[in-house]
Formats: C-alpha cells, structure tokens, sequence
C-alpha cells in the first residue's frame, strides 16, 4: 500500500468519536491491512499533522438475518484506528 488514501477509507463520526475530539484523537476507518506506521505515514501526509501514537481494532461485522429466506448473512468486518496527534495539532475536516 504505497497511497495514503488507500490506507485511510473515511472518518468515523459517532457520538464516541466526536468525544475523543476534545483530547486531540481521530477516529478512521482503515483498509484492513494496513499497519501502525503506515496508518501514521498517511494521516502525516494527507492533513499534514505530527502523530503521536495509532492505535487500531478490528470490529467483526454482525450477523443480520433475512426476513424472506430466513437465512443469516453478515455484514463486513471493519478496521479502525484511533490516531492521537500532538498538542496544538488539528484537523479540520471534523470541525465543519
């Protein structure tokens, strides 16, 4: 994975992350792949901020059941990571 925006998919905005806002952490849903640096790397290159620390967590999709066929599908499995930046650092996509 060598372009930033395949690394980072799209921002979370949730109650939860809007939270986290306050003390400086962004929420993004990442390609599953992806690692730590390289989830660093990309937040650094796209918005143009220091990162302190990444931390990441894979949610498993949930099970949903058919109401016709009364068979059972899932949702896909999502991976997220929670992006710390420096103290003074923002990013401006959440604010608006």
């Amino acid at each position: 994975m060598k372009d930033p925006r395949e690394v980072i998919l799209e921002p979370i905005v949730s109650e939860k992350s809007y939270a986290l806002l306050e003390q400086g952490v962004y929420t993004f849903r990442v390609h599953p792949e992806a690692s730590k640096p390289e989830i660093a790397d990309a937040v650094r290159d796209i918005f143009g901020v220091r990162v302190v620390k990444v931390n990441t967590l894979n949610r498993k999709g949930k099970r949903k059941r058919n109401r016709r066929s009364f068979s059972y599908g899932k949702r896909p499995d999502t991976k997220r990571a929670l992006v710390t930046l420096a103290e003074g650092d923002r990013i401006d996509l959440f604010e608006a």
